[in-house]
C-alpha cells in the first residue's frame, strides 16, 4: 500500500512539474510596434483610452444598458456552460482596483487572477499575451479613472469538470503559449502595426478562427471563419471565393470602421458591436494598418464556405417596389411575411430604402445556406451606432413562430442569393436559446 501511495506521489509530483514548465511564463515586457491613435511617450491614460477602445473592453464586461460601464456580467454562452465577464472597473473589492501592476499584468497575459486562480479563455488572454506591458498598464491606468462599480462578480454557470478551475493549468498547457508580440523585420513599420491590432489588441482570431476540440484556437486556419454565439464571423481571409479577397482596400477599410461595405456586407451582432465600440475609433492609419496586415494572412476556404451570387435571377427580375413576375404569382409565405414587414426598407430588389445599412444585395448573410445571422438578425433585430448615428432594425422573434422565421430567412436567402436554405423550425427554436 505504502509503495502504490509513493508511486501515486510521484506520478502527482511529475505531472505538477511538467504542467509548470509548460505553463511558464515569458518574462519580457515586450514593445509594441507604432500605433498611429497611440504614439508611446504621450500621456499613460490618453493611450490606455484608445488602447481599451481597440482591446473592445468595453463590449465583454457590460451589460448593454445597464448603465454601469465595465461592472461586467455579460453572459458567454459556450459549448459547456454560460461564463459571466468580471467587474473591471476601479472598485478595490468587485473589481480590479487592489490590484498591483504586476497582478493586472499577469491576469491579462496570463490568465491568472489576483488570487491565483485560473480565468476562462472566454477572456481572451490567449491573444492578449503579445501585448506589451506599457499597454497594458496604460489600460490600466485609463480604467482607474473611471467611476467604481460596487458589482460582485455573477457566478459561473457550468458543470463538471469545467467548473475546476485548476484544470485549466492543464488546458493552457495544451492550446496557450505566453509570449510577446515579435515584430517582423521584413515587414513595413504599417504592417506591424496592422498585425499588433489584428491579433493582440483586436484579438480578430478569437471569433474569426475556428476551434479544435478542445476549444482552443486551431491557427492552421486562422480567420477563416467560426460561428460565435449562435452568429457566424466569416472569413476574414484573402481568398478571393470565399474571404474578402475580392474586395478593395477601401471597402474593407469602410466595413471596419462605419460597418458597411457596398455589395458586400452590413455589421451586426457581435461585429456590429465591435464596429459601434471599438473599430469606429480607429485612426485611419491605424485601420489601413489593419487592411495591410489582413492582405498577406494565408488564404483559406474556411469551414463553412459560402458561395456569392451577387446577381441571381430572383433579384435581376425584381425591381425596388415589386418582385419579379414569377414571384408575384407565388404563395411562398416567406415572401408574404418578407412583403409585409420587410421590403419597405430593404426593397425587393435589394439596395435599400433611406440607408445604404438595410441593402442586402451580394451579402453574405443571405447566400449562407444555413441563413445563421439572418436568422439571428429576425430574431433580435440589429443596432449599431457609428459616428453619432443609430442604425437599427427592429426584432420579430416575439412577432413570429419559429416556423415562420425559417420561411422568412430561406425566403430571403433563395431571393438575395439564388439559393434554397436550409433553416428548419426547430433549428430557429434553438438559436432563441443562444
Amino acid at each position: 500500500m505504502k509503495r502504490i501511495l509513493s508511486v501515486i506521489v510521484a506520478l502527482a509530483v511529475i505531472v505538477a512539474i511538467a504542467v509548470g514548465l509548460l505553463n511558464r511564463s515569458d518574462s519580457r515586457a515586450g514593445t509594441a510596434p507604432g500605433i498611429a491613435g497611440a504614439p508611446a511617450g504621450t500621456d499613460a491614460v490618453a493611450r490606455g483610452e484608445y488602447l481599451a477602445k481597440a482591446a473592445d473592453c468595453v463590449a465583454c464586461h457590460t451589460v448593454p444598458d445597464s448603465g454601469k460601464p465595465f461592472a461586467g456580467g455579460v453572459a458567454f454562452k459556450l459549448p459547456f456552460g454560460t461564463i459571466y465577464s468580471s467587474n473591471i472597473t476601479a472598485d478595490p473589492k468587485d473589481g480590479i482596483g487592489a490590484y498591483s501592476d504586476d497582478e493586472f499584468v499577469r491576469a491579462v497575459r496570463e490568465g491568472v487572477r489576483r488570487d491565483g486562480r485560473h480565468l476562462y479563455p472566454a477572456f481572451p488572454y490567449t491573444s492578449y499575451t503579445l501585448l506589451s506591458r506599457d499597454d497594458v498598464l496604460a489600460i490600466k491606468a485609463y480604467l482607474m479613472t473611471l467611476p467604481a462599480v460596487a458589482q460582485a462578480n455573477r457566478a459561473n454557470d457550468l458543470g463538471f469538470p469545467f467548473n475546476q478551475r485548476w484544470a485549466m493549468a492543464f488546458w493552457n498547457a495544451a492550446f496557450f503559449k505566453s509570449q510577446r508580440f515579435a515584430p517582423d523585420a521584413s515587414k513595413s513599420a504599417q504592417w506591424n502595426g496592422g498585425a499588433y491590432l489584428a491579433t493582440a489588441l483586436g484579438h480578430c482570431g478569437e471569433c474569426h478562427t475556428p476551434r479544435n476540440a478542445g476549444y482552443g484556437i486551431d491557427r492552421g486556419e486562422a480567420l477563416s471563419g467560426e460561428e460565435f454565439g449562435g452568429w457566424r464571423a466569416y472569413n476574414i481571409t484573402p481568398d478571393v471565393k470565399h474571404g474578402i479577397g475580392s474586395w478593395s482596400d477601401a471597402a474593407i477599410a469602410a466595413y471596419l470602421t462605419t460597418g458597411h461595405a457596398p455589395e458586400h456586407a452590413t455589421a451586426s451582432g457581435p461585429m456590429g458591436e465591435a464596429v459601434g465600440h471599438s473599430l469606429q475609433f480607429l485612426k485611419p492609419d491605424d485601420a489601413n494598418a489593419l487592411v495591410a496586415y489582413l492582405r498577406t494572412v494565408p488564404a483559406h476556404d474556411g469551414k463553412h464556405p459560402i458561395d456569392v451570387d451577387d446577381r441571381p435571377t430572383s433579384l435581376t427580375a425584381s425591381t425596388s417596389v415589386l418582385p419579379g413576375k414569377d414571384e408575384l404569382q407565388s404563395e411562398n409565405e416567406g415572401l408574404k411575411l418578407f412583403e409585409g414587414a420587410c421590403a419597405g426598407c430593404h426593397q425587393w430588389n435589394g439596395q435599400g430604402r433611406q440607408t445604404p445599412y438595410a441593402s442586402l444585395e451580394g451579402t453574405r448573410s443571405v447566400n449562407d445556406l444555413s441563413a445563421t445571422n439572418v436568422t439571428q438578425v429576425i430574431l433580435r433585430g440589429s443596432e449599431l451606432r457609428v459616428g453619432g448615428t443609430e442604425v437599427s432594425m427592429p426584432a420579430f422573434g416575439d412577432a413570429y413562430s419559429n416556423t415562420e422565421v425559417a420561411a422568412l430567412a430561406n425566403y430571403v436567402v433563395g431571393h438575395f442569393g439564388g439559393k434554397q436554405g436550409t433553416v428548419t423550425p426547430q433549428e430557429v427554436a434553438k438559436r432563441r436559446t443562444l
